[in-house]
Formats: C-alpha cells, sequence, structure tokens
C-alpha cells in the first residue's frame, strides 16, 4: 500500500505545500533519550527547497529538542496527513540540520517563506532537511478533519519582543540552551536578526 518517491514533485509536492500543519520527530542517540514529536503549524512557515531539500522556519518556544537532536545526529522524520480529500499520509526521512541567524545561508534561505512574517514569532532557526527516504501510505484511519485558521496567539506573544529581550526569555528556559537529556541545544545569546536598510540611507 506504500509507495517510495525519488523526489519530492508533481503531486507530492502540490501535497505536502498544501497541509496546514505537519509533524517531525527526532530522537538522541543514548538508549535512555527522550524521542522528540512536535506539531507544526503556521501557513507559510514550510518551503519545498528542491526535490530532495525541505525547509521549515523554527520559532520561539520553551524548548529545543530538534535543535538539539539535529546538532547531535541529524536525524529526521517529517510527516503530513491529509484531514481532507483523499486518504494520503506521506513521510520524508533524512538528514536535518538547524541554520543559525548568523550562518551565512541565512538571507538566502529566508526568502523561501515569502508569505510569513517571521519578525511576529521570534524566529530562532530555519531547519533544513535533505531528503534520504520519500515515502506515503494510506492513511485510511486518519479522520477528516476542517482546517479553520491559524491561531495568532503565538504572533501576538513573540512580536513584541526584540533581539535582546528574546535572547533573554530563552535564556531563563531550563530546556532551550540545553535539550531535556542534557544535550547542547540553542546556541545563546541569540546573534542579531539582519535589518533592512533605512530608506534615504
Amino acid at each position: 500500500m506504500g509507495k517510495t518517491y525519488e523526489r519530492i514533485a508533481g503531486r507530492l509536492r502540490d501535497f505536502i505545500e498544501a497541509q496546514p500543519i505537519f509533524f517531525t520527530a527526532t530522537a538522541p542517540l543514548a538508549d535512555t533519550g527522550r524521542v522528540n514529536l512536535s506539531p507544526k503549524g503556521l501557513v507559510g512557515c514550510l518551503a519545498v527547497i528542491d526535490d530532495l531539500t525541505v525547509a521549515y522556519l523554527d520559532f520561539a518556544g520553551s524548548n529545543a529538542e530538534t535543535i538539539a537532536h539535529l546538532r547531535e545526529n541529524g536525524r529526521i522524520t517529517l510527516m503530513w496527513c491529509a484531514f481532507e480529500g483523499p486518504p494520503n499520509i506521506v513521510r520524508v526521512h533524512g538528514r536535518g540540520e538547524p541554520v543559525f541567524r548568523d550562518d551565512p545561508r541565512w538571507a538566502e534561505l529566508l526568502a523561501h517563506f515569502p508569505d510569513i512574517d517571521s519578525s511576529l514569532h521570534g524566529l530562532r532557526a530555519i531547519i533544513v532537511v535533505h531528503a534520504e527516504l520519500i515515502r506515503d501510505t494510506c492513511g485510511y484511519a486518519v479522520p477528516f478533519m476542517t482546517y479553520d485558521g491559524d491561531r495568532d496567539l503565538h504572533g501576538k506573544r513573540f512580536a513584541r519582543e526584540d533581539d535582546e529581550s528574546l535572547s533573554a526569555y530563552f535564556e531563563k528556559k531550563e530546556h532551550v540552551a540545553t535539550s531535556l537529556d542534557g544535550l547542547p541545544g540553542l546556541p545563546l545569546p541569540l546573534p542579531p536578526t539582519s535589518r533592512a536598510p533605512k530608506a534615504g540611507r
């Protein structure tokens, strides 16, 4: 019932880009380490960069498990489900890396997300995933659910933060700079965000 794909293209790419939510799974190498599974929302926060590369914006939060696991071992799985229309589940298994604000690739990667105002959400990293295995499965047991819209709470909460206050917020959280299992998480303090030059200068 499952099918393996060589690339993210055509109807597969259309399906991925149409979903308002997806899920990420990572884990540390230690046998006793905690597996992390996260839902990711906000329309416009994910982009298919090319046939084998997907990226998404990693926004402010009180944990940084995905970042920590990727820094340790790079393993990640992304999953999308069809909650409307024909049943379908798509998984991209691959290697991921967090790209931080001071990375020379930052501006080029950020340009792939024109439909979301990342300044409202405390953007701290861009997660880039290089696909190694792309598969779909039936999704027959996934229920029908309707998408009514994004919540505005995250933007309202973090839009009032500047670089300094956002970094201070992260430093107060126990599991942002360090994961639940003690792995290095988000590097702090945050590098400043790049600013567009003011008009007339």
